[in-house]
C-alpha cells in the first residue's frame, strides 16, 4: 500500500492544505474518497490513519487533509502551532479548501492512472460533516456523501461561541482545548463571515436538496453533538440512510494519541458501513 504523507496542496487562502493519500498502486482507476476532519481536529488525529488504510485495502483512493486554517502547518501538521491561523478560520474557507482538494486530485498528473476522477465521494466528521453536506449540494463532482457525528446547524454555533457584543468589542473569543491546554482564539471575522454567507451555510436546505446517495452515521452516546442532530439530518432527506452506532461517543471511542494497532470496535463498524455504502 502507498501512504504518501504531507503533500502540500495550494488553496485560495495563502495557507497550505497539507494532504495525505492512501492507495494500492495497481494502475487501475479507483473510487476517490476525501475525508474532512472536524473542529479542533486534524488529519492525523486518533485512528484516522488506520481508517484510511482500511479504505485503501478495500480498493479506494483515500485522501485526508488539514483545512488550511485548522492551526497546523506544513512543518507541523499535528496539533496547533499556528493559533493565528486557527482564529482566522471560518466555514467558507473550509468549503474552499475542500473544493481545492477536489480540483487538485481531478488534475494531478502523478495519480492520473490510479484515480477515477468521475467517482468522488466525501466524508466529514463533526463540523467537517456539515462541510461535506454543504459541498455535496453545490459541487456536481461529488457522487456520494457521508456524515459522521455531524452538526446539523452552523447558525447556532456561530452565535453561541460567546457573548456577541463582547466578541465584537474585543475582536476575539477563546475556547480551551482540554487536551493541549491551549486557549484557541476565534476572531470576530468568524461570525461576520457566517452572517455574510448564511444562506449558503444552511445545512438543512443543502440536505433537503441533495440528489445523491447520503449516509448519516451517529453514536448514541455522543455528548458533543447529540444524536438528535443526526436524526435531523436524516429527516431532511427521505432518501438518506441512517445508522446508529451503539455505545459510541463523538469520536467513536477513539482518543488521541491512539497507540493501538487496531481501530476501536465502534470505528471499525463505522468504516465497514462506509465502505459498503460507497461500493454499492
Amino acid at each position: 500500500m502507498n501512504r504518501i504523507k504531507n503533500i502540500v496542496v495550494q488553496g485560495k487562502h495563502s495557507k497550505p492544505i497539507v494532504t495525505d493519500v492512501f492507495y494500492k498502486e495497481d494502475h487501475q482507476p479507483k473510487k476517490i474518497v476525501i475525508f474532512c476532519h472536524g473542529y479542533k481536529g486534524f488529519k492525523d488525529w486518533g485512528a484516522w490513519n488506520l481508517m484510511a488504510e482500511a479504505f485503501a485495502d478495500a480498493g479506494f483512493f483515500l485522501i485526508k487533509f488539514n483545512f488550511s486554517h485548522n492551526g497546523g502547518t506544513a512543518e507541523n501538521p499535528i496539533d496547533f502551532p499556528d493559533l493565528e491561523a486557527f482564529g482566522n478560520n471560518n466555514y467558507t474557507k473550509e468549503l474552499d479548501d475542500l473544493e481545492s482538494v477536489i480540483d487538485w486530485i481531478s488534475s494531478e498528473e502523478k495519480f492520473k492512472n490510479e484515480v477515477a476522477v468521475n467517482d468522488i465521494s466525501i466524508i466529514g466528521h463533526s463540523r467537517g460533516g456539515g462541510i461535506v453536506l454543504l459541498k455535496a449540494n453545490e459541487d456536481a463532482r461529488v457522487k456520494k456523501v457521508i456524515s459522521l457525528a455531524a452538526v446539523c446547524d452552523f447558525g447556532s454555533r456561530s452565535s453561541t461561541i460567546g457573548d456577541l457584543e463582547n466578541w465584537k468589542k474585543t475582536g476575539v473569543k477563546y475556547v480551551l482545548n482540554g487536551r493541549t491546554k491551549q486557549n484557541m482564539p476565534h476572531f470576530y471575522q468568524f461570525y461576520l463571515d457566517f452572517k455574510e454567507n448564511e444562506e449558503r451555510l444552511n445545512i438543512q436546505k443543502a440536505v433537503a436538496n441533495l440528489k445523491i446517495p447520503q449516509l448519516v452515521i451517529h453514536g448514541d452516546k455522543d455528548t458533543s453533538v447529540p444524536i438528535d442532530e443526526g436524526k435531523n439530518i436524516h429527516s431532511w432527506n427521505a432518501e438518506s440512510q441512517f445508522e446508529i452506532i451503539k455505545n459510541a461517543d463523538h469520536v467513536f471511542n477513539v482518543s488521541h494519541p491512539w497507540k493501538k494497532e487496531n481501530m476501536s470496535k465502534e470505528l471499525e463498524e463505522v468504516t465497514e458501513l462506509c465502505i459498503y455504502f460507497l461500493k454499492n
